[in-house]
C-alpha cells in the first residue's frame, strides 16, 4: 500500500495498487470500435464526483469494497464501452477502442473517521485528490481510461466512493442512470434505466445542413489580458450559497424595467454570475464576452427521438455574447434576456445544425472571453443507494478556469449553490460586487466557515 499524508484534513491515506475489473460476463466487444457523435467530439474532460456514505461495520455484512467491486463487474456487461480506451479515427474524430482492458479500482484506507472531511462542498483540491485515483503521467485525454473508481474506507466504517468518468462518454444526466445502475445492481435488482448504447441516432446529415450561426465557436481575441490574469496570480476556488429568497430578489430585479416578464432561476443567476465575473475581471467595455452553458436536447428531439436511457451526451451547447460594457453597463434586464434567447434558440432544428456544424468545421468551442456554466440542479445524484443508504454528501468536481458549476444546495430546497475559480485580486471583486447586490451566504474554503453578509439589493 502506497501511503500519502494531507496535513490538514486527512491525517493518512493508504492506497492498494490498481486493479482492473472485468465485466462478469465477457462479450466478444475485442478489437471492435464504438461510435462517438459529434455532440460527445467536444467534452473529452473528466467528470469527478464524490459520494459520501456513512455506515459503521455493523450494519455492513459483506466488505463494502467487494460489493462495490462485483457490482462493477456486472454492471459493465451493459455499459461495455467504458472499458475502452480513446483513439482517433481515419476522419480524424475520437472513437472508443473496445479493449476490454478493463476499469481501475483502486482500495484505500484512511486513519481517521469520516466527519473529519466536514463538508465536502467547501472547494479544498488536497483532500480530493486524496480521494480520487488518477493515473500516474497521464497527459493526454487518450492516456487516460475513460472510468476509474476509488473506494476510501474510514475507521468509522464509512466510505467515500471517488469516480472520474470521461465526459465524452457521458454528459450528466447518463452520469447519473449509470451510477443508479450501478447501485441497482449492487443492491440485486433489475435495472430501471437499462442503457442504450448506440448512438449512431445523432451522426450528422448527409449533406450536412448548417442552418445557425453557432456563436459558440467563434473566437474571441483577449484585449483585457484576463490570461494573464489566470497564469500569474494565485487561485482560489470558492462556494456561494443563493437562497430561494435571493433568488426571487434577483428575478424582482430582473424584471422592473418591464423588458422581461418572467425568468427562471438558471438564467437570473447565470446573467447574474456573467456580469459579476465580467466586472471583477475588469475586462475592458470593448472586450466581447461570452456565455456559454448547456441544453438539454433529449426532449426537443423528436425526428427521430433519443430513446430511453440514451448512453451519451444528450446535449447542446448554445451562447450569448456581447461586450463588456453592454453586459455592465445595461440593465441588467438585458443580460438576463439574453440568456433567455440562447435557451430558446435550442430547437430541434438547432441541435442538428451544431451536429453538422462540427462535421464541416470540426471546430472546437472556444473558451477565450468566456464563461460556461454547468448546471445539475436538476439531477438528483445525492438520491443513490448501493444498499446502505443515499449518501450523506455528495460532491461534483469542476476545476477549469472558465467553469462555473450551478449545484442544488444542501441548505433549503430550491436554493443553489455555486462554485467557481478566481484569481485572488479577482476573487476579492467578485465577493464585494455580490456584497453590494444582495443578501448571500458565502462559504470560505480556508476558514471553514459560513458567513452571512447583509447589503442593500
Amino acid at each position: 500500500m502506497e501511503g500519502t499524508c494531507d496535513k490538514r484534513e486527512i491525517t493518512c491515506i493508504k492506497k492498494s495498487e490498481p486493479v482492473l475489473i472485468q465485466p462478469a460476463e465477457m462479450e466478444p466487444h475485442g478489437d471492435q470500435f464504438y461510435f462517438l457523435s459529434n455532440l460527445d467530439q467536444n467534452f473529452n474532460g473528466a467528470i469527478r464526483s464524490l459520494y459520501c456514505f456513512k455506515l459503521d461495520d455493523k450494519e455492513c455484512g459483506q466488505p463494502v469494497c467487494d460489493v462495490i467491486k462485483q457490482a462493477l463487474a456486472k454492471v459493465l456487461v451493459h455499459y461495455y464501452p467504458l472499458m475502452g480506451s480513446l483513439t482517433r479515427g481515419s476522419d480524424g474524430k475520437l472513437i472508443v477502442k473496445c479493449t476490454n482492458q478493463g476499469v481501475p479500482f483502486v482500495e484505500a484506507f484512511a486513519n481517521d473517521d469520516l466527519e473529519v472531511l466536514g463538508d465536502i462542498t467547501i472547494p479544498d483540491p488536497a483532500m480530493i485528490g486524496n480521494l480520487l485515483y488518477t493515473i500516474p503521467g497521464a497527459k493526454s485525454v487518450l492516456e487516460m481510461p475513460l472510468l476509474t473508481v476509488q473506494v476510501t474506507r474510514f475507521k468509522c466504517g464509512g466510505f467515500v466512493l471517488g469516480m472520474t468518468i470521461n465526459h465524452c462518454m457521458v454528459d450528466a444526466i447518463s452520469a447519473k442512470e449509470f451510477v443508479n445502475s450501478w447501485a441497482e445492481t449492487a443492491r440485486g435488482i433489475s435495472l430501471t434505466i437499462p442503457p442504450f448504447l448506440d448512438r449512431s441516432i445523432l451522426r450528422s446529415r448527409q449533406p450536412p445542413e448548417v442552418k445557425y450561426c453557432h456563436h459558440e465557436f467563434m473566437d474571441i481575441e483577449d484585449i483585457s489580458n484576463i490570461s494573464g490574469l489566470y497564469q500569474e496570480g494565485q487561485m482560489l476556488y470558492e462556494s456561494f450559497h443563493f437562497d430561494s429568497e435571493m433568488l426571487a430578489r434577483l428575478k424582482k430585479s430582473a424584471m422592473e424595467d418591464g423588458v422581461i416578464s418572467s425568468c427562471t432561476n438558471f438564467t437570473v443567476l447565470a446573467a447574474f454570475v456573467w456580469r459579476a465575473r465580467s466586472k471583477a475581471l475588469n475586462m475592458k467595455p470593448h472586450q466581447q464576452t461570452k456565455l456559454f452553458f448547456a441544453v438539454d436536447g433529449r426532449s426537443k428531439l423528436i425526428n427521430p427521438p433519443l430513446p430511453k436511457g440514451y448512453f451519451g451526451n444528450g446535449i447542446v451547447q448554445t451562447s450569448c455574447i456581447c461586450t463588456a460594457g453592454e453586459l455592465i453597463e445595461k440593465p441588467f434586464s438585458f443580460a438576463v434576456e439574453l440568456v433567455e434567447n440562447a435557451k430558446k434558440k435550442v430547437t430541434e432544428d438547432y441541435i442538428w445544425s451544431t451536429i453538422d456544424f462540427f462535421e464541416v468545421t470540426r471546430a472546437g468551442p472556444s473558451l477565450d472571453g468566456t464563461l460556461l456554466i454547468t448546471s445539475w440542479t436538476g439531477i438528483p445524484f445525492d438520491t443513490v443507494d448501493f444498499g446502505w443508504g443515499e449518501p450523506t454528501q455528495f460532491r461534483g468536481i469542476v476545476w477549469n478556469k472558465e467553469t462555473v458549476l450551478f449545484i442544488p444546495s444542501k441548505k433549503e430546497k430550491g436554493g443553489i449553490t455555486l462554485r467557481l475559480t478566481l484569481p485572488l485580486t479577482a476573487m476579492n471583486n467578485f465577493q464585494q460586487l455580490i456584497d453590494t447586490s444582495l443578501i448571500f451566504h458565502w462559504s470560505e474554503s480556508k476558514k471553514m466557515s459560513n458567513v452571512r453578509l447583509i447589503a442593500k439589493l
